[in-house]
């Protein structure tokens, strides 16, 4: 049969993907500083192995002959996602690959170097060439796939996402902002009028920081036994479903740093903690895309971690760890403190879209042609000065220089940051009308009920929908900016 070569070739994909992945994780955290060059080698090789045999041509005879097969309703999924797969993979040339990875690699290295010296005119050329090569890319996948080209390029992060869907609930949720963060600005200053914020006194060590954060970790579901919390120069989720590792970095001025860094950290992995592992050989084993995957650490750290009742349980555990005694408005205080500023990884729940906004509408010019590389930091000024009230005119490496998803190619992967909030804000929403129970749960430090609802609706549906399918199987309903908008309101207008 067919589809059992598909099959065989999904569990020899599966090993390699599992070395790649504990051996990326390893060097981020665990590896000797001379071991970099070998270890390159390593993942270089690994990487080529996956790629000849995933891109194999008898691949594409397989998936034909097995739609002819008797398969059950699962292997048909399967067979779905393979084909997505595949396609996705073949779709661009050896040969403009080659340029395409030189060219970023490039990029890369002048953005680490330039964007400190804010050196937008050394840097531009390179930029320019990331663009060229985007709108390459983009023609090339739109013809394979039959869609829009900037679509194509989503569709690489969020399977089934079309611009024409989501700009217009963008255009929503940015209107709202723009007349939103003024209020919420206000009703915080007047808020700490009344009580000023009590400071994050530390020292708090590191040790004891994880231990805490630990004991968040496993409270909100996080299996140890297959999984762990490291140390890294940025914090991320990797691994794989059976051993995720999550990192973080301590700072022993500020444990709310750290600990709200596990804690999305920590979404990420319940979600690949909780795949089918039936299917973890095949691509319908994998997370759903890259705003669905936000959308489960955000519900976490934003639905759970930031919910006031949430530090009704949690402050005893701080006092247990830190051995220092909170209120819980004081330390709200902290956690959704509101602030315009210029950098989106540093920006607040209330904020944070309008980055992205204005990045998901600046990559579709660019896409488009109508805006060239050269364009950008007059643009950015512009829609930072409209949505933000502020300026990054000449400060490139707060304005357009501050992101290294361009210089690394990523065309299309911004819109996933601001949908996953809005995807995390309807599941909460959805969740609240089949358990009414939701904040006196959180309260009481019980996630299960929360997690099962999680398991059943998202988690065990691994790739089997597209992503608006998905949000709408889980919730009953197509993306709602209401769900989002409802839940800012009521946190932060005072």
């Amino acid at each position: 049969m067919s589809f059992a070569k598909l099959d065989e070739t999904g569990r020899k994909l599966e090993a390699l993907e599992h070395a790649l992945a504990i051996l990326g994780a390893d060097e981020a955290t665990h590896m000797a500083v001379g071991g970099g060059e070998k270890r390159a080698e390593a993942l270089s090789t690994l990487a080529g192995m996956y790629h000849r045999q995933a891109t194999a041509p008898e691949i594409a005879d397989w998936i034909a002959a097995a739609e002819g097969e008797s398969l059950n309703d699962e292997q048909r999924a399967a067979l779905v996602e393979f084909r997505r797969q595949y396609t996705n993979l073949t779709c661009l040339p050896a040969e403009f690959v080659e340029r395409q990875t030189k060219a970023r690699l490039r990029a890369e290295q002048l953005w680490r170097d330039l964007r400190a010296k804010n050196d937008w005119s050394g840097f531009l050329p390179a930029l320019a060439g990331i663009v060229d090569l985007a709108r390459e890319e983009a023609a090339l996948r739109a013809g394979a796939l039959g869609i829009d080209p900037y679509d194509a390029l989503m569709e690489q992060y969020d399977p089934g996402n079309r611009a024409a869907e989501i700009a217009p609930i963008f255009e929503e949720l940015k209107t709202f902002l723009r007349d939103f963060v003024p209020k919420a600005l206000a009703a915080q200053e007047e808020r700490l009028a009344k009580t000023p914020m009590r400071p994050l006194s530390g020292p708090y060590a590191q040790d004891k920081q994880r231990e805490l954060g630990l004991a968040m970790m496993t409270a909100v579901g996080f299996d140890l036994t297959h999984g762990s919390l490291s140390v890294s120069h940025h914090p991320f989720c990797g691994g794989v479903p059976s051993d995720v590792r999550i990192t973080t970095r301590y700072k022993t001025s500020d444990f709310l740093s750290a600990l709200m860094g596990v804690l999305h950290e920590t979404g990420h992995a319940l979600y690949e903690q909780n795949l089918p592992k039936q299917w973890s050989h095949w691509p319908l084993g994998k997370a759903r895309g890259m705003a669905m995957h936000e959308s489960q650490s955000l519900f976490v750290e934003m639905q759970l971690a930031r919910n006031p009742a949430f530090w009704r349980w949690a402050l005893p555990i701080v006092e247990r760890h830190l051995g220092e005694d909170w209120n819980v408005p004081d330390i709200l205080a902290h956690v959704l403190h509101v602030e315009r500023g210029l950098i989106r990884v540093e920006a607040d729940e209330v904020t944070y879209p309008l980055h992205v906004i204005l990045r998901f509408e600046l990559e579709q010019d660019l896409i488009a042609g109508r805006i060239e590389a050269a364009d950008i930091p007059e643009a950015w000024d512009a829609k930072m000065r409209d949505y933000l009230g502020l300026s990054t005119l000449d400060n490139f490496q707060d304005g357009p220089m501050q992101d290294v998803h361009w210089p690394g190619g990523a065309f299309g992967y911004f819109p996933s940051y601001t949908l996953g909030a809005m995807f995390a804000a309807q599941q909460a929403a959805a969740l609240r009308r089949d358990h009414p129970a939701f904040d006196e749960d959180i309260a009481e430090g019980r996630f299960e009920a929360i997690n099962d609802w999680r398991r059943e609706k998202i988690w065990s549906q691994g790739s089997r929908w597209s992503t608006p399918d998905l949000l709408q199987r889980a919730t009953g309903e197509r993306l709602n900016a209401a769900y989002f908008i409802d839940h800012l309101k009521a946190r932060y207008a005072g």
